[in-house]
């Protein structure tokens, strides 16, 4: 008779709606010596701006255009020549340590597919025009932390990946790319869900179950063992094995508090959550920096819920009240903590949303406010540390914002970049379900970000 996982220890939940150890903690696959590179970097955190943030209003300006300028005006940064909007001045005042790459462009202006595309480095499979088609599928290409836990899981147990503050799903539409898609659930990244200001904020699935102190849990634990062993007799097999093994880590990750510390953003001092500030997307920006001082791999923080930046209406009052100030103030407190601690170096920082804004401005159908609407032609990617070499900008667009001027940089390279500074190859072969071999990515990595 064979026992099934869920009869066994369970950590936590294992759905991808708060993941928990028991789905993060299979170690089965080791990647071959040809596919690892010398990681660059320690952690990538990805700033996702969901619903695509607008570019001439953050990063790429463009006063003298009457058509696209908007309320705002140009502010100087600490780079010469170099102009962000006045609401991003935290960034501004920080440029000297960013590449601004003006010339991001694809053809995808649908959420879901382009979506996919900046959270695995690769163009969504084609299913069909409706959002149903472009939901999250397990025959999708896996995010970019279930690939490095397919390819070289970590060997102390922690997640390859951690999403905060929450999934990324309306109603019962679930955008894709939230798991390891054709890998399978196993190497799903780990899910927060919670408001991180909230002081209610806890991640349950990490936690000793209330009541149960250090010592009963290692009793606990010692009993289980016992009841494993006689299991053994029963079940020996590679499968039992590989479930003992994540039981380990799992043990091992609860016993030693490490990722839970992490979340317990109360050992901050009231300082510096207010420096951040305090809200969801600072404090979802301070909880990155504290999974960066847990050595997670990959961080990815979504601003906001699907559609946060998808401002086709009430455009600049959302931008100026909601989304850019508590934004650019998370990312320059982000920058400034990584900074003094010695870590921006081995922390990539990503600030990027699917696609942009339009250059023109105008009120959708039956709506008399205005708005910006998708554009994925010409739009801009913020890049600090990780060897980034800050105060330039690559690219440049056309005297509205359109479309890119100069060689344009795709999401596929974004994602090839990714990769390469987690010491992955771009070109690595990784097996879906039916054993077909597929490429990990199709872009070249952005080797302009660093000359």
């Amino acid at each position: 008779m064979a026992f099934h996982r869920r009869e066994l220890l369970q950590v936590g939940a294992s759905s991808f709606f708060g993941v928990g150890l028991s789905g993060l903690l299979s170690l089965q696959a080791r990647a071959s010596s040809e596919h690892d590179r010398t990681p660059q970097v320690k952690s990538v955190v990805l700033v996702f701006l969901t619903g695509g943030g607008s570019h001439i209003d953050m990063f790429d300006p463009k006063p003298d255009s009457a058509e696209t300028k908007g309320e705002f005006s140009p502010i100087a940064t600490r780079t010469p020549g170099l102009h962000f909007g006045e609401l991003m001045t935290g960034m501004a005042a920080r440029s000297e340590q960013m590449a601004v790459v003006r010339s991001m462009s694809h053809g995808d202006n649908r959420h879901l597919s382009g979506t996919h595309n900046i959270l695995t480095g690769v163009e969504q499979i084609f299913r069909g025009d409706s959002n149903q088609d472009k939901s999250l599928n397990r025959g999708d290409n896996p995010c970019y932390g279930g690939a490095l836990n397919y390819l070289r899981p970590s060997p102390d147990g922690l997640p390859s990946q951690v999403t905060i503050p929450n999934p990324l799903n309306e109603g019962s539409l679930i955008w894709p790319a939230q798991h390891a898609g054709f890998l399978g659930p196993k190497y799903d990244p780990f899910q927060v869900t919670g408001d991180p200001n909230s002081d209610k904020f806890r991640v349950n699935d990490l936690s000793l179950v209330d009541g149960i102190s250090a010592g009963r849990f290692e009793g606990r634990w010692q009993l289980l063992n016992q009841v494993a062993q006689q299991r053994r007799a029963i079940e020996d097999s590679s499968a039992g094995q590989q479930l003992n093994d994540y039981q380990n880590a799992a043990y091992s990750m609860l016993s030693s508090g490490r990722l839970t510390k992490a979340f317990d953003l109360d050992r901050e001092t009231p300082e510096t959550r207010e420096r951040y500030g305090r809200n969801s997307r600072g404090q979802t920006l301070l909880l990155a920096r504290r999974l960066v001082e847990a050595e997670v791999p990959f961080i990815q923080c979504n601003m906001g819920i699907v559609q946060s930046w998808d401002t086709h209406v009430n455009h600049f009052p959302r931008c100026k009240t909601e989304l850019l100030p508590t934004t650019d103030r998370g990312v320059s407190a982000l920058i400034d903590d990584l900074t003094d601690q010695g870590r921006l170096d081995e922390t990539l920082i990503i600030v990027v949303g699917e696609f942009g804004r339009t250059p023109k401005i105008s009120p959708l159908a039956g709506q008399t406010v205005p708005g910006r609407h998708h554009w994925a032609h010409g739009y801009t990617a913020v890049f600090a540390g990780g060897g980034v070499r800050g105060g330039q900008v690559i690219g440049k667009t056309d005297n509205i914002g359109g479309y890119p001027v100069t060689t344009p940089w795709h999401p596929n390279d974004i994602g090839a970049t990714v990769y390469n500074s987690l010491g992955i190859a771009p070109g690595t072969a990784i097996h879906d379900r039916t054993g077909r071999p597929n490429r990990l990515n199709h872009g070249r990595v952005m080797d302009v970000l660093y000359s």
